[in-house]
């Protein structure tokens, strides 16, 4: 029989705040927290999931892994630090594993030394290249942890990080390790919001999912980090679903079949029937496209009753780290949630007539008992599509 596995330990940081008590009362809050108007990655003032906790020091790192985006990792990794080192401890380092997920790496830092170099002739001393290597997350934990099992990192856009966790539990299924870290980290920068600005998909005001007056999304940043085991614990990865349509570079299918057999998988893995799920955390990110083709594919399979809601209104859209993310979001609706609060669904409340009608959750809404499963999803460019079961413990 496959073992299963479990999401033993997280530690988060986001717009929303940092550690698990912080994101909660934020994430549970009876008004819109996190997301801001912020003049500094646009010639526009845009509403951005900013993380304004002070970070971690990247000072304990050699120069080429010092960078923003490591900084949020080191702030999640405090949170869960000692369950870590613990885990090598009881393991050996060549047992513990780490897969990570991320899109910008050291991106932002790069804009600073092009923007140095083009106003002096120089670069500033302390810009190294390889900040900006997508495998620096990997490296940076490793050089800290110094971890000898299989290390790498997933990068497929806004599915890179649920792809994370899906590929460590391979690795403790198939007894490659005892232990892995897993989860991923992207940081804000002016490259991505141009990105996404160019595609016309960014909304100046706070991003609004599902609605008919939807406009784009809002770009956020945050690292979410799970100690993930055979060992039981909170919450178990139940499930995990996989696909790939290629429909298009930007667009998702707009049927929602790749969607659709993500999701589909994901259950099947978990052994779950659709009515077994308690609450879908969207990927829901206000653009005209996404939120049309996921609203099909949730109600084709789960119907128009299922809880459900976009948790980016709060976080911003955290690309590499937005699966992750939203997993550790759902680890915390399963976990001392006697009533069963369900992160609300915040937006103005004019639904799509062209939509198929979800049951999107309102403010202060909860199940009445304590949640069992919760399914996220998270959808990239060029169809790379992955769903996450999370179950209590």
């Amino acid at each position: 029989m496959t073992p299963p596995v479990f999401l033993n330990q997280l530690g988060l940081v986001c717009a929303l705040g940092a550690g698990k008590r912080e994101v909660t009362e934020a994430l549970f809050g009876d008004r819109p927290a996190g997301v801001a108007p912020s003049p500094d990655f646009a010639a526009r003032t845009l509403h951005v999931g900013r993380v304004t906790t002070p970070l971690a020091s990247t000072d304990v790192l050699p120069a080429p892994l010092r960078s923003r985006n490591n900084a949020l990792l080191l702030t999640a990794l405090a949170e869960l630090r000692p369950a870590i080192d613990a885990a090598l401890s009881r393991y050996g380092p060549e047992r513990v594993a780490i897969v990570l997920g991320t899109s910008t790496s050291g991106i932002g830092e790069s804009e600073v030394a092009i923007a140095e170099h083009v106003a002096t002739g120089q670069l500033p001393g302390h810009f190294d290249l390889q900040q900006q290597e997508l495998g620096s997350a990997a490296l940076a934990l490793n050089h800290l942890l110094r971890v000898a099992g299989p290390s790498h990192v997933i990068s497929t856009a806004c599915s890179s990080s649920a792809k994370a966790l899906a590929s460590a539990a391979r690795l403790l299924r198939s007894g490659v390790a005892d232990a892995v870290i897993t989860g991923g980290a992207d940081s804000l920068c002016r490259f991505t919001v141009a990105g996404f600005s160019s595609l016309e998909s960014v909304s100046e005001a706070r991003c609004n999912p599902m609605s008919v007056n939807r406009r784009g999304i809002n770009i956020g940043e945050a690292a979410a980090l799970f100690l993930m085991t055979r060992e039981p614990g909170p919450v178990r990865l139940a499930g995990w679903g996989e696909s790939s349509d290629a429909h298009h570079l930007s667009a998702p299918e707009p049927g929602g079949r790749g969607a659709l057999a993500a999701m589909r998988g994901a259950l099947e893995r978990a052994g779950l029937a659709p009515s077994d799920v308690d609450y879908v955390n969207l990927h829901g990110t206000a653009t005209p496209h996404n939120d049309a083709m996921e609203s099909l594919a949730v109600h084709a399979l789960l119907g128009g009753g299922v809880a459900a809601s976009s948790t980016k209104p709060l976080t911003g859209h955290t690309l590499g780290a937005a699966g992750a993310l939203e997993a550790a979001l759902g680890w915390l609706t399963l976990t001392d949630n006697p009533r069963g609060r369900l992160p609300p669904h915040w937006w103005d409340g004019e639904p799509d007539p062209a939509l198929p009608a979800l049951a999107l959750v309102k403010p202060g809404q909860s199940l009445g008992r304590p949640p069992r499963h919760v399914l996220s999803n998270s959808f990239a460019f060029g169809g790379s599509n992955a769903a996450l079961v999370l179950a209590g413990a």
